[in-house]
């Protein structure tokens, strides 16, 4: 590419903001771009995402703990956004993009003192808080989700609704077909609570698999992502139940199990909807409570009224409530099959892609069409 750029971006270091950024990075990469990576230490050293790519670790506080915790707070994002500063004037980036969590903010903050073009991408269906805080100050706002939540009126002439971008390994699973069943064959269940594991997940599924019918009952064969601390009684109960399962800690391998399976127990996670909704997948969805704003339980709401995923209140997830939605989903395999169809017409496969026009062409939003989300008369 003639017209190669520098590009940082900033995200939190969980699983739902460095997925999407890595995504994100390697499109900009293919197009001949370079990119840099600010976060804080999980995001540096998150597995197999960011290892060629330069990264940049800023102290960032978080909001919480009354007035002293705010002061803690304030010192570091100021430290951080001077970091970032003397960061952009060296490698002197044509824009910034935060994925949310709090070590984007003094990522954007120095973007802004600097006047920078700049980005938030929001992977959720609620509105984080730090896009919130710099909502009305960026350039662009890119959603993962038609309907945003605590996304204010007057902002919404900068939204460009582009998806959530995912690896190149789970977008790949588009070509692939929903894997063949029958009432006879065996039925693959996978289980994943997201990066840190769930422990209810735990807790709930294997006595759940092992309510369903002997002939059904029989077919399943379950992989489990468990927490360190529950590998031991999750791998116990399946024995008792003579279910044949896979458990383990962490799975690097995930895109070829989502590919195997017929269906996925999970949480709603903003990464776990994309891959699934990219994939095809038909899901059992159990919402974290404690998540901020409730944001999971409104990123299933797509899927679930596509009838790709039934979704399941964390207080009413019990055994018998698992395996009741198991047997309507699972016991007629064309109906399975729909699912995983109404699943994939959720996806936006074009995510990465999409976003990354956006970040090209920041200088002239304009010329993003907001029906087709698609860049338009934009010279290559």
């Amino acid at each position: 590419m003639s017209n190669s750029r520098h590009y940082v971006l900033a995200a939190g270091g969980t699983g739902g903001h460095m997925v999407p950024a890595a995504a994100l990075a390697t499109e900009l990469m293919r197009r001949g771009h370079h990119v840099a990576l600010v976060s804080d230490e999980r995001g540096v050293r998150f597995p197999g995402l960011f290892e060629d790519i330069q990264t940049h670790v800023l102290p960032a506080g978080r909001l919480a703990g009354g007035p002293l915790g705010w002061l803690r707070a304030g010192r570091k994002m100021l430290a951080g956004r001077a970091m970032a500063a003397e960061l952009y004037r060296g490698f002197k980036p044509a824009a910034v993009i935060g994925f949310g969590g709090y070590p984007a903010f003094p990522a954007l903050a120095a973007a802004f003192q600097l006047k920078l073009p700049t980005i938030v991408h929001e992977q959720n269906a609620v509105l984080g808080r730090v896009n919130r805080l710099v909502a009305g100050r960026v350039d662009a706002i890119a959603t993962s989700y038609a309907d945003v939540e605590r996304l204010k009126p007057p902002y919404q002439a900068k939204v460009h609704l582009v998806g959530n971008p995912v690896r190149d390994a789970v977008l790949q699973l588009r070509d692939r077909p929903y894997p063949e069943l029958d009432g006879d064959s065996i039925f693959r269940v996978l289980v994943t609570g997201g990066s840190q594991g769930a422990s209810v997940l735990s807790q709930v599924v294997p006595d759940g698999l092992a309510m369903l019918p002997p002939h059904f009952r029989a077919r399943l064969q379950v992989t489990h992502q468990a927490r360190p601390e529950d590998i031991d009684a999750v791998r116990a109960k399946y024995a008792a139940h003579a279910i044949p399962a896979e458990v383990a800690t962490y799975l690097p391998d995930l895109p070829e199990r989502l590919a195997w399976a017929h269906i996925v127990i999970a949480r709603a996670g903003a990464s776990t909807l994309a891959e699934l909704t990219a994939a095809g997948r038909p899901a059992i969805l159990v919402p974290l409570p404690s998540a901020t704003d409730d944001h999971q339980t409104a990123n299933a709401r797509e899927i679930t009224l596509a009838g790709g995923a039934r979704t399941i209140r964390q207080d009413a997830f019990t055994a018998a409530e698992l395996a009741k939605q198991m047997q309507k989903l699972g016991l007629e395999p064309a109906a399975l099959a729909n699912a995983a169809r109404c699943a994939r017409k959720c996806g936006r496969p074009d995510a990465a892609r999409d976003l990354a026009d956006l970040v090209e062409h920041i200088d002239a939003p304009s010329l993003i069409d907001r029906d087709s989300r698609r860049t338009v008369g934009v010279p290559a």
